[in-house]
């Protein structure tokens, strides 16, 4: 009996395995950066996006009071799987002004696949902007917000999703006038596997 259910489960564990496999290899590989891995230096723009068919999986950041209140950031892709199937029409959205709190999710049902921010020294601060993707006519659902992203101001920040069937589609943030810095809340939705209608959920 026992050997039946091994039988039974083996390749249920074996084809977890290969899906979840990926993202350990994409996590050892975005640990393993150096100091040379950011895609900024301090106060200083810059622009990232992920290669084709790809989306943002991990986020990390440094911060460093002496230079602006600033932060270095660096990031981490993952290819969609197949039954997403390939990005249709890709897009920068809207910037999010320096200072401000804000909220955004990528617009007509998109994924994150990119970054792009502008340091302003007047506010201490940066402008954001999603480089978005959409996939076919999916449309995202169970949606939930991370926990806040660095846990304080000033704090390292290390995202990292090791749901394979969660996408990023967007952030929340908030910024402290007194710290100089941002906490972020990322969302995270599964993607429907079928079309839908809806241009914008």
């Amino acid at each position: 009996m026992d050997l039946t259910l091994l039988w039974v489960l083996l390749p249920l564990v074996t084809v977890a395995w290969g899906q979840y496999g990926d993202y350990g290899y994409a996590y050892h590989q975005y640990h393993d950066y150096s100091d040379d891995g950011w895609v900024n230096l301090n106060r200083q723009g810059f622009s990232y996006q992920c290669p084709h068919g790809q989306v943002v999986v991990a986020v990390r950041s440094i911060f460093n009071k002496k230079e602006g209140s600033d932060r270095q950031w660096n990031y981490a892709c993952m290819p969609t799987p197949q039954s997403l199937g390939e990005p249709t029409e890709c897009w920068w959205e809207e910037i999010n002004r320096a200072g401000m709190e804000w909220y955004q999710t990528c617009s007509n049902n998109g994924l994150v696949a990119g970054f792009q921010s502008r340091y302003f020294e007047s506010v201490l601060d940066r402008e954001w902007q999603f480089y978005c993707c959409r996939y076919s006519k999916r449309c995202p659902y169970s949606c939930w917000l991370t926990t806040e992203y660095p846990g304080h101001y000033g704090e390292e920040m290390d995202m990292i999703s090791y749901n394979y069937d969660y996408y990023m589609r967007g952030a929340t943030t908030t910024f402290s006038a007194v710290e100089r810095d941002r906490q972020w809340k990322f969302i995270m939705c599964r993607m429907t596997d079928y079309d839908c209608e809806f241009a914008n959920v």
